[in-house]
Protein backbone atom coordinates (compact mmCIF):
# COMPACT_ATOMS: atom_id res chain seq x y z
CA UNK A 1 0.00 0.00 0.00
CA UNK A 2 1.26 3.17 -1.04
CA UNK A 3 2.03 6.48 1.71
CA UNK A 4 -0.80 8.01 -0.53
CA UNK A 5 -3.17 5.24 -0.19
CA UNK A 6 -2.41 5.22 3.38
CA UNK A 7 -3.06 8.74 4.11
CA UNK A 8 -5.99 8.58 2.32
CA UNK A 9 -7.92 6.09 4.56
CA UNK A 10 -6.06 7.63 7.43
CA UNK A 11 -8.16 10.43 6.62
CA UNK A 12 -11.22 8.85 5.89
CA UNK A 13 -11.37 6.77 9.08
CA UNK A 14 -10.28 10.28 11.36
CA UNK A 15 -13.10 11.89 9.41
CA UNK A 16 -15.79 9.16 10.18
CA UNK A 17 -15.51 9.13 14.29
CA UNK A 18 -17.24 12.17 13.50
CA UNK A 19 -19.98 10.71 11.69
CA UNK A 20 -23.24 10.52 13.09
CA UNK A 21 -24.00 6.92 12.59
CA UNK A 22 -22.71 4.81 15.62
CA UNK A 23 -22.18 1.86 13.60
CA UNK A 24 -19.51 4.36 11.17
CA UNK A 25 -17.83 5.70 13.97
CA UNK A 26 -17.53 2.21 15.50
CA UNK A 27 -15.61 0.46 12.16
CA UNK A 28 -13.88 3.97 12.21
CA UNK A 29 -12.66 3.20 15.67
CA UNK A 30 -11.85 -0.28 14.50
CA UNK A 31 -9.73 0.91 11.25
CA UNK A 32 -8.06 3.37 13.41
CA UNK A 33 -7.20 0.58 16.31
CA UNK A 34 -6.32 -2.21 13.24
CA UNK A 35 -3.61 -0.01 11.43
CA UNK A 36 -2.00 2.53 14.55
CA UNK A 37 -0.77 5.60 13.41
CA UNK A 38 0.26 8.20 15.76
CA UNK A 39 -1.79 11.12 13.88
CA UNK A 40 -4.90 9.13 15.30
CA UNK A 41 -3.56 9.53 19.25
CA UNK A 42 -4.72 12.87 19.77
CA UNK A 43 -8.26 12.50 17.83
CA UNK A 44 -9.09 9.42 19.62
CA UNK A 45 -8.18 11.02 22.80
CA UNK A 46 -10.31 13.78 21.90
CA UNK A 47 -13.04 11.70 20.77
CA UNK A 48 -13.37 9.22 24.14
CA UNK A 49 -14.49 12.81 25.95
CA UNK A 50 -17.61 13.28 23.63
CA UNK A 51 -18.20 9.72 22.43
CA UNK A 52 -22.51 9.09 23.89
CA UNK A 53 -22.10 5.25 22.72
CA UNK A 54 -20.56 2.79 25.08
CA UNK A 55 -19.43 0.11 22.87
CA UNK A 56 -17.94 3.02 20.71
CA UNK A 57 -16.18 4.14 23.52
CA UNK A 58 -14.87 0.61 24.04
CA UNK A 59 -13.58 0.27 20.59
CA UNK A 60 -12.01 3.71 20.76
CA UNK A 61 -10.21 2.60 23.99
CA UNK A 62 -8.55 -0.41 22.59
CA UNK A 63 -7.35 1.62 19.24
CA UNK A 64 -5.85 3.30 22.48
CA UNK A 65 -3.95 0.21 23.63
CA UNK A 66 -2.87 -0.57 19.98
CA UNK A 67 -0.56 2.65 20.08
CA UNK A 68 2.98 3.29 21.55
CA UNK A 69 2.53 3.97 25.18
CA UNK A 70 4.93 6.65 24.79
CA UNK A 71 2.44 8.77 22.76
CA UNK A 72 -0.95 7.39 24.29
CA UNK A 73 0.15 8.27 27.96
CA UNK A 74 1.12 11.81 28.08
CA UNK A 75 -2.24 12.31 26.53
CA UNK A 76 -4.75 10.39 28.42
CA UNK A 77 -2.70 12.76 31.70
CA UNK A 78 -3.75 15.65 30.32
CA UNK A 79 -7.36 14.30 29.95
CA UNK A 80 -7.56 14.23 34.36
CA UNK A 81 -7.49 17.14 34.69
CA UNK A 82 -10.71 17.72 31.64
CA UNK A 83 -13.82 19.96 33.23
CA UNK A 84 -15.60 17.41 31.45
CA UNK A 85 -16.83 14.44 33.57
CA UNK A 86 -16.43 11.95 30.56
CA UNK A 87 -12.96 12.68 29.69
CA UNK A 88 -12.01 12.19 32.78
CA UNK A 89 -13.77 8.83 33.21
CA UNK A 90 -12.91 7.44 29.97
CA UNK A 91 -8.93 8.40 30.40
CA UNK A 92 -8.98 6.28 34.08
CA UNK A 93 -10.24 3.53 31.89
CA UNK A 94 -8.10 3.70 29.21
CA UNK A 95 -5.48 3.98 31.50
CA UNK A 96 -6.50 0.68 33.61
CA UNK A 97 -6.25 -1.01 30.34
CA UNK A 98 -3.03 -0.17 29.14
CA UNK A 99 -1.38 -0.76 33.04
CA UNK A 100 1.48 1.26 32.74
CA UNK A 101 2.47 2.12 36.44
CA UNK A 102 3.85 5.51 36.06
CA UNK A 103 -0.06 6.63 35.79
CA UNK A 104 -0.05 6.04 39.31
CA UNK A 105 0.93 9.25 40.82
CA UNK A 106 -1.93 10.72 38.54
CA UNK A 107 -4.53 8.77 40.17
CA UNK A 108 -5.07 11.17 43.01
CA UNK A 109 -7.49 11.57 45.67
CA UNK A 110 -9.51 13.87 44.54
CA UNK A 111 -10.20 11.49 41.26
CA UNK A 112 -10.82 9.00 43.39
CA UNK A 113 -13.35 10.71 45.32
CA UNK A 114 -14.82 12.37 42.39
CA UNK A 115 -18.44 13.59 43.10
CA UNK A 116 -19.22 11.99 39.95
CA UNK A 117 -19.92 8.31 40.13
CA UNK A 118 -18.87 7.47 37.05
CA UNK A 119 -15.38 9.04 37.20
CA UNK A 120 -14.93 7.48 40.74
CA UNK A 121 -16.08 4.18 39.69
CA UNK A 122 -13.06 4.34 36.73
CA UNK A 123 -10.78 6.16 39.31
CA UNK A 124 -10.82 2.69 41.51
CA UNK A 125 -10.43 0.16 38.45
CA UNK A 126 -7.48 2.10 37.96
CA UNK A 127 -6.24 2.45 41.45
CA UNK A 128 -6.20 -1.07 41.99
CA UNK A 129 -4.45 -2.21 38.48
CA UNK A 130 -1.80 0.80 38.91
CA UNK A 131 -1.37 0.65 42.63
CA UNK A 132 2.54 -0.06 44.02
CA UNK A 133 2.30 -3.08 46.24
CA UNK A 134 4.15 -0.71 49.40
CA UNK A 135 1.03 1.65 48.69
CA UNK A 136 -2.40 -0.94 48.50
CA UNK A 137 -2.89 -0.72 52.10
CA UNK A 138 -2.94 3.26 52.03
CA UNK A 139 -5.37 3.02 49.21
CA UNK A 140 -7.91 0.68 50.92
CA UNK A 141 -7.32 3.41 53.52
CA UNK A 142 -8.76 6.13 50.73
CA UNK A 143 -11.51 3.70 49.03
CA UNK A 144 -12.97 2.82 52.26
CA UNK A 145 -13.94 6.14 52.96
CA UNK A 146 -16.12 5.89 50.12
CA UNK A 147 -18.26 3.55 51.45
CA UNK A 148 -21.99 4.09 51.18
CA UNK A 149 -22.03 6.25 48.22
CA UNK A 150 -23.99 5.95 45.45
CA UNK A 151 -26.75 3.13 44.05
CA UNK A 152 -26.24 -0.32 43.67
CA UNK A 153 -23.83 -0.29 40.80
CA UNK A 154 -21.39 2.18 42.16
CA UNK A 155 -21.16 0.32 45.84
CA UNK A 156 -20.56 -3.00 43.76
CA UNK A 157 -17.56 -0.87 41.97
CA UNK A 158 -16.05 -0.43 45.22
CA UNK A 159 -16.78 -3.55 46.57
CA UNK A 160 -14.83 -5.22 43.80
CA UNK A 161 -12.03 -2.94 44.10
CA UNK A 162 -11.43 -3.28 47.76
CA UNK A 163 -12.01 -7.20 47.49
CA UNK A 164 -9.27 -6.93 44.15
CA UNK A 165 -6.71 -5.51 47.02
CA UNK A 166 -7.16 -8.63 48.90
CA UNK A 167 -5.08 -8.60 52.73
CA UNK A 168 -4.16 -5.14 52.31
CA UNK A 169 -7.46 -3.92 52.71
CA UNK A 170 -8.54 -5.49 55.62
CA UNK A 171 -7.68 -3.33 58.21
CA UNK A 172 -9.15 -0.13 57.00
CA UNK A 173 -12.49 -2.54 56.14
CA UNK A 174 -12.78 -3.94 59.09
CA UNK A 175 -12.10 -0.61 60.97
CA UNK A 176 -15.24 0.71 58.32
CA UNK A 177 -17.38 -2.29 59.68
CA UNK A 178 -18.51 -0.27 62.85
CA UNK A 179 -18.09 2.88 60.68
CA UNK A 180 -21.50 5.52 62.46
CA UNK A 181 -23.15 5.70 59.11
CA UNK A 182 -25.01 2.59 58.78
CA UNK A 183 -25.29 2.98 54.81
CA UNK A 184 -20.93 2.53 54.75
CA UNK A 185 -21.58 0.14 57.89
CA UNK A 186 -23.60 -2.34 55.85
CA UNK A 187 -21.09 -1.65 52.39
CA UNK A 188 -18.52 -2.72 54.84
CA UNK A 189 -19.96 -5.78 56.01
CA UNK A 190 -21.28 -6.72 52.66
CA UNK A 191 -17.70 -6.06 51.17
CA UNK A 192 -16.21 -8.43 54.13
CA UNK A 193 -18.66 -11.13 52.93
CA UNK A 194 -17.66 -10.72 49.65
CA UNK A 195 -14.03 -11.08 50.18
CA UNK A 196 -14.68 -14.11 52.12
CA UNK A 197 -17.53 -16.10 49.75
CA UNK A 198 -16.35 -14.52 45.88
CA UNK A 199 -19.81 -16.82 45.00
CA UNK A 200 -22.03 -14.41 47.12
CA UNK A 201 -23.80 -12.05 45.18
CA UNK A 202 -23.54 -8.90 45.89
CA UNK A 203 -27.49 -7.72 45.88
CA UNK A 204 -27.49 -10.91 48.48
CA UNK A 205 -24.33 -9.67 50.34
CA UNK A 206 -25.56 -5.75 50.56
CA UNK A 207 -29.40 -6.84 52.08
CA UNK A 208 -27.84 -9.01 54.06
CA UNK A 209 -25.65 -6.27 55.71
CA UNK A 210 -28.34 -4.23 55.90
CA UNK A 211 -30.07 -6.69 57.99
CA UNK A 212 -27.21 -7.05 60.26
CA UNK A 213 -26.52 -3.37 61.03
CA UNK A 214 -31.04 -3.01 62.09
CA UNK A 215 -30.10 -5.82 64.26
CA UNK A 216 -27.24 -4.40 65.66
CA UNK A 217 -25.22 -7.46 64.79
CA UNK A 218 -21.59 -7.60 62.68
CA UNK A 219 -23.22 -10.30 60.39
CA UNK A 220 -22.66 -14.06 59.54
CA UNK A 221 -18.89 -13.57 60.16
CA UNK A 222 -19.77 -11.92 63.50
Amino acid sequence: MTTTRQDTLALRALRELEDGRASVRLRAALAVGTTPDPRFVDKLVERCASEPEFFVRDMLTWALTRHPVSLTLPALLRELRSERAQARSQALHTLSKIGDRRAWQAITRPLLTDADDDVARSAWRAAVVLVPEDERSALAALLVTQLGRGGRQTQLSLSRALVALGEAMMPALLTATTAPDPRARAHALATRRLLSDPDTGFAFAIEEAKRAVALGTSGPEG
